[in-house]
């Protein structure tokens, strides 16, 4: 695996996301009470024996680089390879279904041409899982392919979570025969997991001629235009997948880490998960706390009552406090006698005493950074 790179393209549309996405970029949205959204990816690449990676970075990404730092919780602080930022022209938010990437891709071409290895393994952030990419990367020699893309094909009640999503349809011997981006009916089920395998020559061919066909998209403009002349084969992922594209999918996939199937398939089937190291004491339960089926983080002080929730570190819940079926980011505080059912607090939340929000399980209120109730 050191004959591939990684390359993180943070250029995700947060449309939906925006209540917890407006001051930071998707990639660094918290997740599971210690991470966010980006350690998995980083870990996963990390875990495979990937050890160049790129970040293309997009919008406001002060946060992120504040968490990510020089990468060395994830091994990528080296003198060989090691972890880059690349720059971005872009300002603001990533919008719309057909992000403006391939101009950021093009202006960053050094990086990919300079690179010593043979492959480049190109992600985003929003899809969670644990992988092992070795496996993909056999599957991709196996098939003498140009470019393999990685799919879950979803089936029944799941079939739910396809809105938005890149479609692939695969003929028997796996290879793509069509792709389609936010179709309105899906005429699949096989969604793409934005993760693709490429020889890094032919990417940087790609990206120049799409660029100088007046291409705007790297999905679009390298891949589905091509379709016809390279051969893209898909490749199954069967394990768990969480696709982070909404405060409805961000609150349903966490709420689904309360299983502790889903928990150990997430956080150690192929590999730890790692995330930035902060030393704090471990979670306090006072004597009137009462804290069922969640998860909690260090450095947090229990005395009320907790249920089916999500606590990250630092948060405070007073005596009398009912906290269920609910998130509370970093640093949040819930006052004495407030009660909070289906409910999102960012970081930095105060909810006083005696207040009581109550949302809905397909419709949780969100409460921004920083406010306070």
């Amino acid at each position: 695996m050191k004959n591939i790179m990684g390359l993180i393209n943070l250029h995700e549309s947060d449309d939906l996301l925006r209540e917890i996405a407006r001051y930071r970029p998707l990639a660094a949205i918290p997740f599971a009470g210690r991470y966010r959204l980006v350690d998995f990816i980083l870990s996963n690449l990390i875990n495979s024996g990937i050890t160049n990676v790129g970040i293309l970075a997009a919008g406001n990404s002060r946060s992120l680089m504040d968490h990510i730092r020089s990468g060395k919780e994830w091994d990528l602080a080296r003198k060989k390879d090691g972890l880059f930022i690349l720059p971005s022209l872009q300002i603001g938010n990533v919008q719309g279904a057909f992000p403006n990437d391939l101009a950021d891709f093009f202006n960053n071409l050094d990086y990919i041409k300079c690179s010593r290895q043979r492959y480049v393994l190109l992600a985003g952030s929003r899809m969670i899982c644990n992988i092992n990419f070795e496996r993909v990367y056999r599957f991709h020699i196996e098939k003498k392919a140009d470019i393999t893309v990685l799919y879950k094909d979803y089936s029944g009640s799941e079939a739910g979570r396809l809105t938005n999503a890149t479609m692939l349809e695969t003929d028997e011997d796996s290879r793509v025969r069509d792709m389609e981006i936010c179709p309105v009916n899906p005429r699949s089920k096989k969604m793409s997991m934005e993760m693709y395998l490429i020889d890094r020559q032919l990417l940087v061919d790609l990206i120049d001629a799409s660029m100088s066909r007046g291409g705007t998209n790297v999905a679009r403009d390298c891949l589905i235009k091509n379709l016809a002349t390279l051969k893209l084969y898909g490749y199954p992922f069967s394990g768990y997948l969480a696709r982070i594209n909404s405060v409805q999918s961000y609150f349903e996939h966490s709420r689904e880490l309360l299983n502790p199937e889903v928990w150990r398939e997430l956080f150690f089937a192929n590999g730890s998960i790692y995330t930035k190291v902060k030393d704090e004491a471990p979670a306090k339960y006072q004597q009137d706390a009462v804290v069922q089926r969640s998860l909690v983080a260090n450095g947090s002080v229990i005395a009320g009552k907790v249920e089916n929730s999500i606590l990250f570190r630092g948060v405070k819940i007073h005596k009398g406090a009912r906290v269920i079926n609910s998130i509370i980011m970093q640093k949040g505080e819930i006052g004495p006698g407030a009660v909070l059912e289906n409910v999102i607090c960012d970081k930095d939340v105060k909810i006083t005493s005696g207040k009581k929000l109550k949302g809905e399980l397909n419709h949780p209120i969100v409460i921004e950074k920083g406010t306070v109730v």
